[in-house]
């Protein structure tokens, strides 16, 4: 096959070259000679020779038949040949068909291998897509949840906001109401959206509002929190004491929004202040009363052994008077020890400082220290370091006093040996700098507890005895205060076993000599005194001491007798005793002026230490005087009054006073308006008034309530409003003393109305229901 495929190739190759003409004339001339060689071997072998004529034969066949032959040849082969080259072509174009496919199919590889990577990069990024979708979901939950979640914490807040019993409320930067809480609702009286849009003019009184509106522009202006307390009113007129924080509150990018308020209901706390209040002054009351009580005998005790320690005695009764009076005398400081602590809780303590003779004073805490030191075998010295200033201005009363406690316990706590006092000065430019030390030979003090002792209550335990134990523990506390308001110190240096001793130092002017001028003492005698005193023994020293001088006394021993008996032309003075069981002394003072045109000098007589007499002398007195009576205090107070002792006119007291003096009315008549009750009860019976009582009874309480709220909050208007509401409602059933009582709460222009308004509030609400009850007991007698 391959020769044949060579031979046409060589055939077709001719073809080109020659040309189609001459490889036709080649061609002819190639076929017959061709068909001469084919005819002649035929003929030689058929008939065994050639003749010419079979060549000629021979030739003219080949002329006739190679013309077709050659054309048919070369068309033929002119049509391979140009199939040939539109094959060769076609081969070319396949090949490049080829390259091109071959370069396609490298692309193609290449963009399958690129579309591949396509494939995994979008699967990629579709997983990346549907990771981030199924984020995008979780993220989406997350938010949908936190939503929730912050939807459900705001409602719990809001719950938590609107459950709290504080107010919680908030104001935008121009002071108007953006939201508030349950609380702040029920103060206001108005709901959350009626509040909004409002300023605190709107909502609450003007003298509340001003407070408001003031501390607001302090928040907004400083930018800074504010706390402060403020009464607020309940649309019922309740009125509560609140502590109120303002906070500012701001935006993100630090815009000032507003405020934020905040308020606690501190009623009862300011009630309980007050309580403690009042609880401090029926403290100082009880003290008082105790003091009065404890010092009338007391007084009655040193009064009358000063006076038999004047008198003619044997040795062992004169010793035995000594100690009484010792005895008495301290008593008498512990007394002052425990009023002084009371007036420190009440920071109520004065000094008065005083001219004072300052070696007399030594010398008459020398002399009963020496008599104290006597009863106990001890021995008493005192030593003069320095020379004395003559005089010194020094409240000589509390000096004394701490000397005193100093002394006595140097002397309590020291079981043999003595007490040495030291008393120095230096004065420097008018000023003594007084140094006065008391040394004991005693059991000391621990040095564990030396700190302790100036502390209140406080007492020294000793393990060897008991003597620390005795004692009341505020002496030396009140002491150190009361040298401390002087300006000095108290210190103590002590060893147990070895003794102790106390310092004082204190710096004080000096007196000038005129100052210590004490003129003679003469008294008028033969006067007519008057004197009021409800203790017996009080009466008997004071007696014993003015008829000693010459006077004579006149004895009264309650208000009510001293207001029947007493006729000013009769006396030319009168001592009247401020604590009695039926009134005080300046009650019967103010009787006295009030029905006397001319009268005899008052003058006071107290169981404590007169410091300001400024105070008796408002009350309507003249002058005071301490008990027991001092005859130099008593003739001072004559001679001052001497040049006015005379008769004096009488004023008769009128009827009516007198009527109101001895009135005693029946229980009815004085707690109800009985006239009132019988026409009322008359008209429409006793089921209408027993139903008006049933709605007091109900209507007190809130009464009440409001009115003790608005006396808490001190507010007078408050005050006087629902008094007279409380009074229009006893006086419609009848409640006369309460309808009395509650026209007082309501008029604040009565004399001391501050000062009694809270007893008539407690009065109303102790007494209310008792009348209530006395009430509907003459209600049912009315019935029966």
């Amino acid at each position: 096959m391959k020769p044949i495929k060579n031979l046409a190739q060589y055939y077709v190759d001719l073809l080109v070259r020659l040309g189609i003409v001459r490889f036709s004339i080649l061609l002819a001339l190639a076929l017959v000679a061709l068909a001469v060689v084919v005819q002649v071997g035929i003929t030689l072998v058929l008939n065994g020779r050639v003749d010419d004529i079979d060549i000629v034969r021979s030739v003219f066949f080949g002329l006739i038949i190679t013309p077709w032959a050659v054309y048919f040849l070369s068309v033929v082969v002119d049509q391979l040949e140009e199939s040939r080259q539109r094959l060769a072509k076609m081969v070319s174009k396949l090949k490049d068909m080829r390259s091109r496919d071959q370069e396609m199919n490298i692309k193609l590889q290449q963009n399958i291998s690129k579309l591949n990577l396509e494939i995994e990069e979008r699967e990629k990024a579709e997983d990346a897509r549907k990771e981030a979708m199924k984020d995008l979901e979780n993220e989406v939950y997350q938010r949908e949840r936190t939503q929730l979640e912050l939807a459900e914490r705001t409602a719990l807040l809001r719950s938590f906001i609107d459950a709290s019993p504080d107010l919680i409320y908030y104001r935008n930067a121009e002071g108007v109401f953006s939201g508030c809480n349950k609380a702040m609702e029920d103060l206001t009286g108005k709901k959350e959206k009626e509040l909004v849009g409002l300023t605190p003019w709107d909502v609450y009184s003007e003298e509340i509002a001003e407070q408001v509106v003031e501390t607001d522009h302090k928040v907004m202006s400083n930018n800074q929190a504010l706390t402060y307390e403020q009464w607020l009113e309940y649309p019922d007129g309740k009125k509560c004491y609140y502590e109120l924080r303002k906070v500012p509150f701001y935006s993100k990018d630090g815009r000032h929004l507003g405020l934020v308020g905040f308020g606690r209901d501190i009623t009862e706390r300011k009630r309980h202040q007050e309580s403690l209040e009042k609880a401090s002054r029926d403290k100082t009351t009880f003290i008082s009363t105790i003091s009065h009580e404890l010092r009338t005998p007391l007084n009655g005790i040193v009064g009358l052994s000063r006076m038999l320690l004047e008198s003619p005695l044997d040795k062992e009764q004169r010793s035995h008077m000594q100690t009484i009076n010792v005895s008495a005398i301290t008593l008498g400081h512990i007394f002052n020890d425990i009023i002084d602590m009371d007036k420190f809780d009440r920071r109520k303590l004065e000094l008065y400082p005083e001219p004072l003779k300052f070696d007399d004073f030594i010398v008459e805490i020398e002399s009963i220290s020496a008599l104290m030191a006597e009863q106990k075998g001890l021995r008493f010295d005192l030593e003069r370091l320095t020379e004395l200033p003559e005089g010194i201005c020094v409240d000589a009363t509390r000096l004394r006093q701490v000397i005193w406690n100093l002394v006595s316990n140097a002397m309590k706590f020291t079981k043999q040996g003595g007490v040495v006092m030291t008393v120095s000065a230096d004065v420097i430019d008018g000023i003594a700098h007084i140094v006065i030390e008391v040394e004991d030979t005693g059991v000391g003090i621990p040095q564990t507890e030396v700190d302790k002792i100036f502390a209140m209550y406080y007492q020294v335990k000793s393990k060897t005895d008991n003597l620390h134990a005795v004692g009341t523990g505020i002496g030396l506390a009140v002491s150190q205060q009361l040298i401390h308001m002087m300006d000095g110190e108290i210190t103590v240096d002590s060893e147990e076993g070895f003794g102790s001793t106390f310092t004082i130092s204190i710096n004080v002017p000096c007196a000038d000599e005129g100052q210590l001028v004490v003129e003679p003492v003469r008294s008028p005698q033969g006067l007519r005194i008057f004197m009021l005193e409800d203790i017996e023994l009080n009466i008997t020293v004071a007696r014993s001491l003015l008829e000693s001088l010459g006077h004579t006394v006149t004895v009264a021993m309650t208000g009510k007798e001293a207001i029947s008996v007493f006729q000013p032309q009769d006396y030319d003075l009168a001592l009247l005793d401020i604590q009695l069981p039926d009134m005080t002394g300046f009650d019967v003072a103010q009787y006295y002026r009030n029905h006397y045109e001319q009268l005899p000098p008052l003058v006071a007589l107290t169981a404590n230490v007169v410091k300001n007499k400024q105070d008796y002398l408002e009350q309507g007195m003249d002058d005071a005087l301490s008990k027991p009576l001092n005859v130099k205090a008593l003739t001072e107070v004559i001679n001052d009054f001497s040049s006015s002792m005379e008769p004096k006119s009488v004023m008769i007291p009128n009827e009516k006073d007198e009527e109101l003096m001895n009135a005693n009315r029946d229980l009815y008549e004085r707690l109800l308006d009985i006239g009132m009750l019988d026409s009322y009860v008359d008209i429409v019976g006793t089921k209408p008034v027993l139903d008006s009582i049933t709605m007091f009874e109900d209507m007190m309480p809130d009464y009440m309530e409001i009115l003790q709220s608005n006396m808490t909050a001190r507010d007078q208007p408050g005050i006087t409003s629902e008094a007279h509401k409380i009074k229009g409602a006893a006086g419609s059933i009848g409640l006369k003393r309460i309808q009395s009582v509650a026209q007082q709460a309501q008029s604040p222009d009565l004399p001391a109305w501050w000062e009694n308004i809270e007893d008539w509030i407690e009065e109303i609400e102790n007494e209310y229901r008792n009348d209530i009850q006395v009430l509907k007991s003459w209600l049912e007698s009315k019935g029966s």
